[in-house]
């Protein structure tokens, strides 16, 4: 079980190998109590296709980042909090396969696997994590997640208005409530979603008008300082993920995913 990993030596090895992976661009990994559960790749569903990401599962982080060179660096290390997560799988369509959605109140996204028995062993190892967390922690799961944005690649229209053809100068933006591709008209209203950002996010007319009604008829004394209409363009669009062009949509050739602990003997 990943209990006997805590204070061996093979598992501060691993850990400290992934550290020197993400060099000075990622954040300490070894702290106490914190093991490494397994790591592999995985296709992640980024706001304008689909990349390649290496994932590291530990009993209280999902760590991520790109691929800069397989096994030795990586970079624009993302950490969520497993507390935080809910798993929701995917059925499988005609072009993508073996998916589920990682959910948290901040962000949410779909990921893909090579084979379904590497999508069932990720998704059972990171829910045998988040129950063991909650349980020892007293915690509740998260009630209220982010929306999955929906990619650029499947709204060639407004998603609201269903009239505006997104062009060069009609830019494509993305409701922070409920994920829809829309326009700029479309989404010049900000509302204040506590959970994903301490300002006020772009979210489209729809949205914003059930926030208001909702936070009006809960008298929320807030409303008039959160709820202002912007035109300005300078909500953050860009999905971080997007800034590395190198690698290719699907992942052709890599290693099975290993998972440690259940075999193991601690050292």
């Amino acid at each position: 079980m990943v209990d006997k990993l805590v204070n061996s030596e093979a598992n501060a090895r691993r850990i400290a190998m992934v550290e020197s992976c993400f060099g000075s661009s990622g954040q300490p990994l070894g702290v106490p109590g914190r093991v490494l559960v397994g790591e592999g790749v995985l296709t992640k569903m980024c706001r304008k296709k689909p990349k390649t990401r290496q994932f590291f599962l530990f009993n209280d982080i999902l760590v991520y980042g790109n691929i800069i060179i397989n096994k030795k660096k990586y970079n624009k290390q993302h950490i969520i909090p497993l507390e935080e997560v809910k798993l929701e799988s995917l059925d499988d369509d005609n072009q993508y396969k073996n998916g589920w959605l990682i959910k948290t109140a901040s962000k949410s996204f779909a990921v893909y696997a090579a084979t379904a028995v590497e999508k069932s062993e990720w998704m059972a190892h990171i829910n045998k994590c988040i129950d063991d967390l909650l349980r020892k922690s007293g915690k509740k799961a998260v009630s209220e997640h982010a929306a999955v944005w929906v990619p650029d690649t499947e709204a060639s229209i407004c998603m609201h208005c269903k009239k505006t053809q997104f062009t060069l100068i009609n830019r494509r933006h993305h409701c922070r409530k409920c994920g829809a591709v829309v326009c700029g008209p479309c989404s010049n209203k900000r509302f204040l979603l506590p959970s994903q950002s301490s300002k006020p996010l772009r979210v489209c007319l729809h949205c914003y008008n059930a926030l208001t009604a909702a936070s009006q008829k809960n008298q929320n004394s807030s409303t008039d300082s959160t709820q202002k209409g912007i035109n300005a363009d300078s909500s953050g669009e860009e999905d971080s993920d997007d800034d590395e062009e190198a690698n290719k949509t699907q992942p052709e050739f890599h290693d099975m995913p290993k998972f440690y602990g259940d075999n193991e003997k601690a050292e």
